[in-house]
């Protein structure tokens, strides 16, 4: 066959086969006898090469799950918080008008401005009162984290809330003076007031009137008489004790190095000892070895053989409220800090640069002995303040108390009607701390809001059966008589607040080097604990308290100074 016709033969051949093509496809979308294309053959007829399936998806894991359900809340929780601190601040910065007081209501006279005093304060509803407070100290210091100013650890202006701040977030208004009450007049029912300031008026004593009075002002240190502990020791109890301290630290340390001092001499300045092996003293002890370790030793090198730290002590161990677990890991992490415990040892005088023990041998003998000492911090036991005293001598109640005033199980002071007591100038059977004292403070707002309450829901019982009485017609008077109901039933509710009762809620103490212990009731039982966790827990604990400490769901300058200075703690 010749070439030529060969081609002409592929060309028919080709041609036939697009002809056939086309009919075909013609064919397949041809209109149904409806007038419509049928939809499978469409697709059929313009699909491409794919699989007619989707590939199978392969399964989340549940950790995969958690991770992305945990990062959305997260997400979502801190949007909420930076709305709700934007909130707060707003209102902090402007607050809501206050209701003036109103002379026909009660005056409740509020002495101090310590934890007992700050939490009575916080849960009042102040428009029920004429409420003033008097104290000669205008804020409220956060006393478990004194000791660590001490050092520097935490910065003094952080553990202050001033006390104006506090009163000008209440719904009525509050009068504050800042002045010493110097005599309560029960008698009278006055209490005498004194400016003791740097700067007076014209007018710096005067007279405050008073139809309730709660006691708050805390308690003195306690020397137990014996001689030179006022004129030579150091105390812990306000903030100014915490700078003398800290003051009399570097003075030690820089006097040990003046020239030409004698070794003995530099012995004697650089050991630094505590009285008092409460918690206090034992957090103070552990507070002062670590500014030692962290910062003295490199600062001045040359007083690393000769910085010493004593704990003093007159009972057989220290921390005596804690479980004998913790007393025992206590003395050995004091051990092993190089901190000297001395047990069983009792002052009897100090002078300016000695004191005066006396030691109880193993076989029960008393020896004298001479501790010289640069600085002496006495952290041991309270004394009643002479305005306590004086009132406890005008109360025939009261002429058997020593310590306080004697309260009954709703903190009315025995012997009284109207005057009532918390924390460290109240005997109430528990141990005087700041946890006792909030609780204390606590309950009496839930007492004066109830009796509050109690006396609206009378007056108005009054004015209901009067009109009662005077009430013609019946649907009236039966209106009237199921109003009197109501009001009695929550009259009744008001009036069933029964008798304070402490809830303990564990003991916390700081021994040095980021540990802490711990005694925390639990169910029943006690949990006790020591190390770095549980100096962790104490941090938080801490930390907690100081949110609380403010108005709920504020957040103040106190917590984030704290938070800063803990969480974000530059070398020096």
């Amino acid at each position: 066959m010749k070439p030529f016709t060969v081609s002409r033969a592929l060309i028919s051949l080709q041609a036939a086969s697009r002809h056939s093509l086309k009919q075909n496809l013609i064919a397949s979308i041809r209109p149904t006898p409806k007038g419509t294309f049928s939809k499978p053959q469409l697709q059929l007829s313009f699909r491409r090469s794919f699989a007619d399936t989707a590939p199978a998806r392969k399964p989340t894991s549940r950790l995969r799950f958690f991770l992305r359900w945990t990062w959305r809340l997260t997400y979502l929780c801190a949007i909420a918080g930076i709305g709700l601190t934007a909130y707060n601040i707003y209102e902090l910065r402007h607050p809501a008008e206050q209701v003036d007081p109103d002379p026909d209501k009660k005056t409740l006279v509020i002495l101090g401005t310590g934890w007992g005093a700050v939490s009575l304060l916080k849960k009042l509803e102040t428009e029920n009162y004429n409420v003033i407070v008097i104290s000669p100290r205008n804020y409220f210091l956060f006393t478990p984290l004194l000791p660590s100013c001490t050092t520097g650890t935490v910065e003094h202006r952080s553990i202050m809330e001033p006390i104006r701040n506090i009163l000008r977030s209440k719904t009525g208004r509050v009068r504050y003076f800042e002045a010493d009450a110097t005599k309560v007049d029960y008698e009278k029912k006055v209490v005498h007031i004194s400016d003791n300031s740097a700067i007076k008026g014209d007018v710096s004593t005067s007279e405050v009137p008073f139809d309730m009075l709660v006691v708050g002002v805390g308690a003195d240190n306690a020397t137990f008489g014996i001689p030179g502990v006022r004129e030579h020791s150091c105390f812990l109890k306000e903030v100014g004790d915490a700078q003398a301290i800290r003051k009399r630290i570097m003075d030690c340390v820089e006097t040990s190095n003046f020239k030409d001092q004698s070794p003995a001499e530099q012995d004697r300045l650089l050991h630094m000892v505590v009285v008092g092996g409460g918690p206090t003293g034992v957090e103070f002890a552990g507070e002062l070895q670590d500014f030692f370790e962290e910062d003295l030793k490199k600062w001045i090198p040359d007083i690393c053989d000769k910085f010493r730290v004593t704990l003093v002590e007159a009972l057989p161990n220290v921390l005596p409220s804690f479980s004998k677990h913790l007393v025992e890991y206590t003395e050995q992490a004091f051990k092993d800090e190089k901190i000297t415990i001395r047990t069983k040892t009792m002052v009897k005088k100090v002078t300016d640069k000695t004191i005066e023990a006396e030691v109880t041998n193993p076989d029960g003998s008393k020896t004298l002995e001479t501790i010289p000492y640069g600085l002496l911090v006495w952290a041991t036991g309270n004394a009643v303040r002479p305005v306590v005293k004086d009132l406890m001598g005008q109360i025939p109640a009261q002429k058997s108390s020593r310590r306080g005033l004697a309260v009954n199980e709703f903190l009315v002071v025995e012997g009284t009607e109207n005057i009532w007591a918390v924390g460290d100038c109240a005997i109430a059977n528990y141990a005087p701390t700041a946890q006792v004292a909030a609780q204390e403070g606590a309950f009496l707002a839930r007492l004066f809001n109830a009796m509050a309450k109690s006396e609206s829901h009378e007056r108005e019982l009054e004015n209901l059966k009067f009109i009662q009485s005077t009430a013609t017609d019946p649907a009236e008077k039966e209106e009237v008589t199921a109003r009197i109901h109501t009001h009695e039933r929550q009259m009744r509710r008001v009036k069933q607040i029964t008798a304070f009762e402490y809830s303990h809620q564990g003991s916390l103490a700081y021994i040095g080097q980021e540990q802490a212990v711990a005694d925390i009731p639990w169910l029943y039982g006690n949990i006790s604990s020591g190390g770095t966790l549980t100096f962790l827990f104490w941090r938080s604990a801490y930390l907690s308290m100081c949110f609380s400490s403010e108005m709920p769901f504020k957040l103040s300058n106190l917590h984030r100074k704290i938070i800063f200075t803990w969480l974000i703690k530059n070398d020096p």
